[in-house]
């Protein structure tokens, strides 16, 4: 990995994301060596956000040292929830008193950009459970959560179990009880829900993130990752030792997409909509040239009457529950 990012020269980046697997499966030699090369050649004044993904099981006190030692400023945790039981059954391998502990340390060591992931909707959940995984992961005193229901998010590794029937997941109105619930509790806290499944105190978006959903380009570097620059959405070689062998051959991508301007447009509808403050028309406007009303004006109109877009003159924004129902919204904005 460190061989491609070195290939394209980067000088400068605004967000660096270390995730996509756990790097803290690394040793804590091997995770300085990574953190090391990634940043040694980079304008760090220019370096907004550096994210790195841990897995509450494999971050012990040496690897924290480490990350402390680097240019990292923001954590992000893979808790998905604090159930034991259910842990094992999503063949997780830590157990909850890691999360405390994890949490703990990181703050002594002088982390605050702390974000944990948490699933809700899980085999057999109830909402008692739900209550409980929000209060507990309030109690940790953090500044971000991601909360992803394994029933919005179809890439899940369940998702192929559940729909040959192996997985008794919770019918969809218990899940939308359960999404209010967890709203109206984290709201209450005092986090903003800036996007579909993401929650914030002021000040602590996940920057990174953000540039996805704002349709921005970037580069995706390692084994399957994804990237969008110049126009080409690209992705890389995977498993592991293809990658290997078209790095050393010189080129590490295995498909290239040069996105049409329709497509561009989609994409910019569908990111963008995953935002609290939606899509703006004039800034869609000024960068495809294209009149907004012309293309959706009879979709917006419609889904506002539907009750799924909130009525705005500037922002086409998704109500609660147009989030709830996320992704059938935007397939709306899909041109023929």
């Amino acid at each position: 990995m460190i061989r491609e990012f070195e290939s394209y020269e980067i000088g400068k980046l605004r967000t660096l994301y270390i995730g996509g697997g756990t790097p803290t499966a690394l040793s804590a030699p091997q995770l300085d060596f990574l953190l090391r090369h990634l940043t040694e050649n980079l304008d760090l004044s220019a370096l907004e956000e550096l994210t790195i993904e841990a897995n509450p099981g494999d971050l012990d006190e040496e690897k924290i040292a480490v990350l402390k030692n680097s240019a990292v400023n923001r954590v992000s945790l893979g808790v998905q929830t604090f159930d034991n039981r259910m842990l094992k059954q999503i063949g997780r391998s830590h157990q909850e008193q890691d999360i405390y502990e994890n949490i703990t340390n990181l703050k002594k060591a002088g982390f605050d950009n702390i974000s944990i992931d948490l699933i809700y909707a899980l085999p057999k959940q109830t909402m008692e459970q739900v209550q409980e995984n929000v209060a507990k992961a309030l109690s940790l005193d953090i500044p971000h959560m991601s909360l992803y229901s394994l029933i919005l998010e179809n890439h899940t590794v369940f998702m192929n179990r559940m729909r040959r029937g192996k997985l008794p997941l919770p019918k969809e109105d218990l899940e939308a009880e359960m999404f209010e619930y967890i709203i109206t509790e984290l709201k209450k806290a005092g986090f903003d829900h800036y996007e579909i499944s993401n929650f914030s105190k002021p000040g602590f978006e996940s920057r990174h993130n953000l540039m996805y959903w704002d349709n921005a380009e970037y580069y995706g570097l390692g084994a399957g990752a994804s990237g969008y620059v110049q126009g080409v959405r690209y992705k890389n070689h995977g498993p592991i030792r293809h990658y290997l062998e078209a790095v050393e051959a010189g080129n590490a991508r295995i498909t290239e997409e040069h996105l049409t301007l329709k497509e561009k447009m989609e994409e910019e509808m569908f990111l963008g909509l995953r935002k609290k403050s939606g899509v703006s028309k004039k800034r869609f406007e000024e960068k495809f040239g294209q009149s907004f009303e012309g293309l959706y004006g009879e979709i917006v109109a419609d889904l506002i009457t539907q009750g799924l877009l909130v009525p705005d003159k500037e922002m086409v924004r998704m109500t609660q529950k147009g989030l709830f129902l996320g992704d059938t919204v935007a397939e709306k904005f899909i041109l023929e």
